[in-house]
């Protein structure tokens, strides 16, 4: 929110960004998005900001950056969180997220007969208290699954998300249709594809890549690398393309 200029001028307060600047001012960009990265992650974290834009400005708000220079992209965003997580996360942090995992091994379990495969922070590992465990499912229809629910006497919240199916500036996001419901004490969201949309993932609006998705055997091979490797000695795979 912009607030009204106030007719009395006062001295602009010192920040770390414009500190960090006075001193070295070969800094630069690199040290600048590295600083407002680090800044937004620990909102993302703290706040429970789902929107990287939001979270980078808030950010550049916080540091005294205001809007110029470029901006980090969100996969340095991602990478920021990742490393904040490492760092302060610590037990709990690897506690909670095993939790996630396996809430969303039982939700994959199911929902099995949708195909189900687990995406974005509880995947990639950057899922914090604030994070939904989020599900692609395919179906005929979006009716499918609500009726599946119904039976079930699940109670769930419908929404939209918007995706694209491949990379580039001109290519319009597709609709598809979502059901929020609660499983095992955690928030669960599971995206409707078609059943033919198993065959290539959506482009990420995080690095413009195909979403990394992961069945259920991944997942579990997710806990089970946690833990160290298998008896006879090999690694586990951490998912599928």
């Amino acid at each position: 929110m912009i607030r009204p200029a106030s007719m009395n001028l006062k001295p602009k307060k010192t920040t770390r960004y414009s500190e960090a600047m006075a001193k070295n001012p070969s800094n630069g960009d690199g040290r600048a998005r590295q600083m407002l990265a680090q800044e937004a992650a620990r909102i993302i974290v703290d706040q429970g900001v789902r929107d990287y834009r939001l979270a980078k400005t808030k950010a550049a708000d916080r540091l005294g950056m205001g809007r110029r220079g470029s901006l980090p992209g969100n996969s340095e965003i991602e990478q920021a969180v990742n490393e904040h997580l490492l760092l302060f996360g610590g037990e709990p942090h690897a506690d909670h997220l095993r939790e996630m995992r396996e809430a969303a091994i039982s939700a994959m379990q199911m929902l099995e007969q949708f195909t189900p495969r687990l995406v974005g922070p509880v995947l990639s590992g950057i899922a914090d208290e604030n994070s939904a465990i989020n599900l692609h499912v395919f179906a005929d229809s979006s009716e499918a699954i609500a009726t599946f629910l119904a039976d079930r006497d699940i109670s769930y919240r419908l929404y939209e998300r918007r995706l694209k199916s491949r990379r580039g500036r001109s290519v319009s996001p597709n609709t598809f249709a979502g059901f929020e419901f609660e499983h095992r004490g955690e928030a669960i969201e599971a995206t409707v594809f078609p059943i033919d949309g198993i065959r290539q993932a959506p482009i990420s609006p995080i690095d413009s890549k195909p979403i990394r998705r992961a069945d259920i055997k991944a997942v579990k091979a997710l806990l089970a690398a946690a833990d160290g490797v298998f008896d006879d000695g090999s690694k586990a795979q951490r998912s599928e393309p």
